[in-house]
């Protein structure tokens, strides 16, 4: 059941980086449920370290974050992460299948068996990723843009309430990146909280909210505003065509 809490994500002047060494100061929002936060930035400009803080993997240098009503971390169940680079599971003899599976261990555990509901969600997340025909090869069989909708299936399975996403597209060709948008629009309609970090600006068309940044918050708000040709230059050195 999705959280009804006002917020589900809120910072006020959150400072994130390693150690004391802020890389992005003085982040301030406020999400509500079904919200879609849109990170854009070169590499190195803070993305991947706002959604490790976000998920607890990382904590903020200063200020205050809140995640439905608690601090990161302490919720695995409610809310999921796929990290840019996910762990490699290469080596191993798992199949798609198994890999797809292991995003049910939040609520499971290791050693709890998984129900009927549980192979349930498995089977519909790789079906919606587009990985069914897939789900008993060698993970290592696949191709890059195969293991990346893998991946994607894995995070469906939390059945979250807030998804953090880097990089989601990474891998994929024009149908990919559709299906990655339609499963996030999915998402939001049961009133999932998404954020998601990338380099494509056409990823935030649909967005409530685009954070610009360069190792600092360039702009942050509707896609029209914080996309101005002066805010993309700055980040860019191009603006968008007109």
């Amino acid at each position: 059941m999705i959280s009804t809490a006002e917020f589900t994500i809120k910072t006020e002047r959150l400072a994130v980086g390693y150690s004391k060494f802020p890389i992005v100061s003085d982040i301030s929002l406020g999400m509500q449920p079904g919200e879609l936060l849109v990170l854009i930035g070169t590499n190195g400009s803070g993305k991947s370290t706002i959604l490790k803080t976000l998920a607890g993997l990382l904590q903020p240098i200063h200020g205050n974050l809140e995640i439905l009503g608690a601090a990161t971390g302490s919720l695995p169940k409610r809310v999921a992460y796929l990290p840019q680079h996910p762990v490699s599971t290469h080596t191993l003899p798992l199949r798609v299948r198994d890999v797809v599976a292991m995003g049910r261990f939040a609520h499971l555990g290791l050693f709890k068996k998984p129900t009927t509901h549980d192979n349930q969600i498995v089977e519909s997340s790789m079906r919606l990723t587009g990985i069914e025909s897939q789900a008993n090869d060698p993970i290592r069989d696949l191709s890059g843009g195969q293991q990346q909708r893998t991946h994607l299936a894995q995070v469906l399975t939390r059945q979250a309430e807030v998804l953090l996403l880097d990089e989601p597209t990474a891998g994929l060709d024009i149908n990919g990146r559709k299906l990655v948008a339609d499963l996030i629009a999915s998402e939001r309609s049961r009133g999932v909280t998404v954020v998601m970090a990338t380099h494509e600006l056409q990823d935030a068309e649909s967005a409530n909210t685009v954070m610009l940044l360069a190792q600092r918050v360039v702009s942050i708000g509707k896609p029209d505003v914080a996309l101005r040709d002066e805010y993309l230059r700055e980040c860019f050195g191009f603006t968008q065509p007109h």
